[in-house]
Parts: structure tokens; sequence; C-alpha cells
């Protein structure tokens, strides 16, 4: 994959949600509702403060779904992020 956002944007693969509840029900698919985490795989030159490999949360709304190498990732502005998981 050769890809690198421009302006002030990263480019995020959403990280997998548990698919059983505590109790050990299983959730179906259609019932999950999409992460609003994921893991920073591409910086635009622009930013400082996230870097490749750092856990962020972002917006539910925020940014754009993109394919690459039939991966899905999301391109998201940096005002989209509220923050880093440490």
């Amino acid at each position: 994959m050769n890809f690198q956002p421009l302006g002030k944007r990263i480019l995020v693969k959403r990280l997998e949600e548990m698919k059983t509840t505590a109790s050990g029900i299983i959730i179906p698919d259609n019932a999950k509702e999409k992460p609003l985490n994921g893991e920073v795989v591409a910086v635009s030159k622009e930013i400082e403060d996230i870097k490749v490999n750092d856990k962020v949360m972002f917006t539910k709304y925020g940014g754009t779904e993109i394919k690459l190498d039939n991966e899905e990732y999301l391109v998201l502005n940096v005002e989209d992020v509220l923050g880093i998981i440490k």
C-alpha cells in the first residue's frame, strides 16, 4: 500500500471490537456499530502530534472511508481525532 495523506489528514484502520458481551452473548454483525477507534497507518507531513501506529479515538461521523489493496481504511481530518489512546 502506498498512500500519503495530504493536508492535515491521517489514514486509520479501524480496530475490531469484541463480538461477545462480558456475559458471553454473541453480538451479530448487523447489530454492531462501527468502532470509533483505530490504528494510524499513515500521517501527512503537516502533523507532528500523531505518529504511525498510534491508537486514536475519533468522531462517529468523521472521515471518508476508502479501500486500498482490498482493506478498508478511514481518511480523517485532524479535527475529527478526539485523542490518542495510551
